[in-house]
């Protein structure tokens, strides 16, 4: 049984983390429940375990794999259901089991996806969807998470989000930049970045507004190499493992640049 910590100290920091990503969505009510998730089964918004989606809170696949490693998991098993499949039309639909202890029985879970329930971004790997999405079922019985996951309703969010074009990643000054980003090896962490923006199709506004909360500074100049290196880290690695739950996380920078006010406009006398 989970028993609930008396430290609050995770639980400020993770809200703290929450608001600078969602300023305008984090309500009292979502505040009451991260508390909960953070001492009950230490989610962690900084590590991209949890993520708001339509003002609710939704778990992600890499914060219920960290979650099940911690608490000591003993196996997973996927199979595809074949009655459910059909490959020529890209529908797959898996049955997952979790087995908490070696007495275990297993905690089942399915998921399907196919092309008119994924994201167009993971059109072709909808049979990864489909396993990803039944290992969340079974994990979220497994563990007694009441939340659904990003990648189960993913696809939905994203067909009542219009499609936006990809920015491309503006070039940076050589200069100016304390040496992070402009030049040595500072370029080829830039090249990689802009690698990583057009092999995911990824709009490269957001991901800049992504990494200047990762590395916790106002502006990406301002971070250091070693920042800036261990966020494309991050991004290569969550954009292998969980693209779904990644472009959930672009998404929120979206929603807070068009609930952001307009700035106020100043008729200047002459």
């Amino acid at each position: 049984m989970l028993v609930k910590c008396t430290d609050t100290s995770s639980a400020r920091i993770e809200l703290r983390w929450a608001k600078r990503i969602w300023p305008e969505q984090v309500s009292k009510a979502l505040r009451y429940q991260l508390e909960n998730f953070v001492s009950r089964h230490g989610l962690s918004v900084a590590n991209g375990d949890l993520t708001i989606i339509g003002g609710h809170w939704y778990v992600t696949h890499s914060g219920l794999l960290r979650l099940a490693a911690r608490s000591n998991c003993q196996g997973i098993s996927t199979h595809p259901v074949r009655e459910f499949c059909e490959k020529t039309s890209n529908r797959w639909t898996f049955r997952a089991t979790v087995f908490t202890s070696r007495a275990c029985r297993g905690f089942v879970g399915y998921g399907d996806a196919d092309p008119s329930n994924v994201s167009p971004l993971v059109h072709g790997g909808e049979m990864r969807v489909a396993e990803t999405r039944a290992v969340n079922r079974a994990l979220r019985k497994a563990y007694g998470i009441g939340i659904c996951s990003a990648e189960e309703i993913g696809s939905v969010e994203m067909r009542s989000t219009p499609v936006r074009p990809v920015r491309k990643l503006p070039p940076e000054s050589s200069h100016g930049n304390n040496g992070h980003i402009g030049n040595g090896n500072g370029t080829r962490l830039r090249d990689r970045l802009c690698q990583l923006i057009r092999q995911h199709k990824l709009d490269a506004e957001l991901v800049k507004a992504y990494a200047v909360d990762f590395c916790g500074t106002n502006t990406l100049r301002e971070a250091s190499r070693e920042q800036v290196e261990n966020f494309v880290a991050h991004l290569a690695d969550w954009a292998q493992k969980d693209p779904n739950a990644l472009l959930c996380q672009l998404d929120s920078y979206q929603r807070r640049q068009e609930y952001a006010p307009a700035p106020k406009q100043h008729s200047g006398a002459a």
